[in-house]
């Protein structure tokens, strides 16, 4: 009688040597580019309303963002740029990230009417909280009354 197909696999499988060329860490693998995200720094220019990514002392990606103050305060991110040399690194996904750990940090909600942040907090609701309509509208509402500020 032959041996069931799983039998062999479960066999093969274990004879397998380890693939040495994975990561034990997926955070701290290597970008194919050579650089990890470790190497970029993220800083808040509140007075101008950017958060800024960092590569060394290059700003290599930013967030553009407003506080909206009423009906209620909100952070509200209107474009997420990366310069060409620097995307498909994670830098915008970081970037977005930072964004709501700061409305976190103070107690803020986030209004994104950025396309790219909408995405992001859709793809992590664990992390981006469901924007409030009201604050939505609201902040659509302020951008169309400053149409030269972005």
């Amino acid at each position: 009688m032959r041996p069931s197909r799983c039998r062999d696999r479960t066999r093969s499988a274990a004879r397998r040597p380890s693939r040495p060329d994975r990561h034990p860490h997926p955070y701290r693998h290597p970008h194919p580019r050579g650089e990890t995200m470790s190497e970029t720094a993220i800083r808040d220019d509140r007075a101008a309303g950017r958060l800024e990514a960092y590569a060394g002392d290059e700003v290599v990606g930013h967030i553009e963002y407003f506080v909206l103050e009423s009906p209620a305060r909100a952070l509200v991110p209107v474009h997420t740029i990366v310069e060409p040399a620097h995307e498909g690194k994670g830098i915008a996904g970081s970037l977005a990230r930072e964004l709501y750990a700061m409305s976190a940090r103070e107690g803020v909600p986030v209004a994104p009417l950025c396309p790219y942040v909408v995405k992001w907090a859709a793809r992590h609701p664990d992390e981006a909280p469901a924007a409030d309509p009201e604050l939505l509208s609201a902040a659509t509402a302020w951008l169309t009354a400053h149409p030269g500020r972005f």
